[in-house]
């Protein structure tokens, strides 16, 4: 565990000062720059296994995981091994490869929903596809999504949404057209007779429903007891498809996602982060003949120069590999619990109000003594808590998400030792909040 006193982070300083003269707010994607927590961002040398080193050499227990893909930890030797062959075949191909076909193989057989999958290089372009396939195939232009929830930063999803748009305090961002959005419904998370409400005044409208099964964009928050089952028999009941988001859950909380471990089975999924173990990555996928719209095998077109690419085909295949071995999960489960109760446990005994939990390795925590349903729930918790809660974790050697609005992922490489100095930096931390 680092000391306080000996936690200095010039270079960082030096390093982001610059980059605010380069980049819009010096960072590449709004929630690194440490906004909604203050104090500046440090700025990562390298990774290995559950551990980050930043520019100035202090080393930190790492709880972010590149935001989900490091399930297997940083730098895998097994991945980097396959990729290192991989590149003396060349970066890219734009062109057909049989690691597309290993990998569309792996992703069919584990995820309930899907018969046939197309890969593009991100989650915001996997919903973006997804969307456009769910108003091609049933012919209607309305969706529903739920607030809090997001689905990348495409305009059509960009209302109410959780995630950097939460943490920056932007409920809708400037420069989306109201004629984009006119037709993006939202509802609560977790309440079902709103949706019911959506569909009764929208007849024959709504395309479909789309999702986190479990939200890791506004904080960790899991569904309600017959939520998922409702929103199945719902969008069925609509000639609607239904839509899980599992570009988070995907892989994490089950081998075969959030649809395994519910048991629901929506039309159609979108997937990214652990499929391309570490490289840009996303796809989607769901029933054939849902599928067989895509062009161009159909008429709804959809494209990309680097999808498929083989470098991160490859990291998929070696990552999934990894996940398939005996006991990955149960190891997972047990890491994390061990996490998760342990700070809420430390939070109570030194005298905070929490609330929080975990699914295999996807875990939160916000503070606030109520339980949190939904995006409204999670937005009542303390944030300036939080924000002193991260810097005093940061200062001592672990890493957390910089948002009270996101998840935390934890990874095969994590031991238990590194649970229990986690747990034993927090008690200091909360102790003097």
């Amino acid at each position: 565990m680092v000391s306080t006193t000996s936690f200095k982070t010039t270079k960082s300083e030096e390093i982001f000062a610059a980059a605010q003269n380069l980049m819009p707010g010096g960072v590449s994607s709004p929630v690194r720059a440490f906004k909604s927590v203050g104090g500046q961002p440090i700025v990562f040398d390298r990774v290995k296994g559950a551990y980050i080193w930043d520019v100035d050499g202090n080393k930190y227990i790492d709880y972010v995981g590149t935001w989900g893909p490091a399930i297997c930890g940083h730098a895998h030797p097994e991945v980097i091994e396959a990729l290192h062959q991989a590149l003396e075949k060349g970066t890219s191909f734009g062109a057909p490869s049989v690691q597309e076909n290993i990998l569309a193989e792996m992703v069919i057989d584990a995820v309930p929903s899907i018969e046939v999958v197309r890969f593009v290089n991100s989650g915001t372009e996997a919903c973006m596809s997804v969307l456009r396939l769910m108003r091609a195939f049933t012919g209607r232009d309305k969706i529903i999504k739920f607030e809090g929830c997001y689905h990348g930063h495409a305009d059509m999803f960009l209302v109410k949404a959780g995630s950097g748009v939460a943490t920056l305090g932007l409920p809708d961002s400037p420069g989306v057209p109201k004629s984009t959005t006119t037709n993006t419904l939202t509802a609560p998370y977790n309440d079902l007779e709103a949706v019911k409400a959506l569909f009764d005044e929208n007849k024959d409208e709504i395309a479909g429903v789309i999702l986190e099964p479990v939200v890791g964009n506004a904080g960790f928050i899991v569904p309600d007891a017959g939520f998922l089952e409702g929103l199945r028999e719902i969008t069925q009941d609509n000639g609607s498809l239904l839509v899980f988001d599992e570009v988070m859950t995907g892989f994490r909380i089950a081998y075969g996602g959030a649809q395994e471990k519910f048991g629901i089975t929506p039309d159609l999924t979108t997937l990214g982060k652990v499929i391309g173990g570490g490289l840009p990555v996303g796809a989607y996928g769901g029933r054939k003949d849902i599928m067989s719209m895509v062009a161009p095998a159909g008429p709804m077109y959809q494209a990309g120069t680097l999808s498929g690419n083989p470098l991160a085909m490859t990291a998929g295949i070696k990552t999934l590999e990894l996940l398939q071995r005996p006991g990955t999960y149960e190891q997972l489960e047990q890491i994390t619990k061990k996490l998760a109760d342990g700070l809420l446990q430390v939070a109570k005994e030194t005298g905070h109000d929490v609330y929080g939990g975990n699914i295999s390795a996807m875990f939160g925590m916000f503070f606030t003594g109520n339980s949190v349903h939904n995006y409204d729930d999670a937005k009542k918790s303390d944030l300036n808590k939080f924000a002193r809660f991260h810097r005093g974790m940061l200062e001592k050697g672990i890493y957390l998400a910089p948002s009270q609005f996101e998840a935390g992922f934890t990874s095969l490489a994590h031991t238990d030792n590194d649970i229990e100095q986690t747990l034993a930096a927090a008690k200091e931390v909360l102790a003097d909040l």
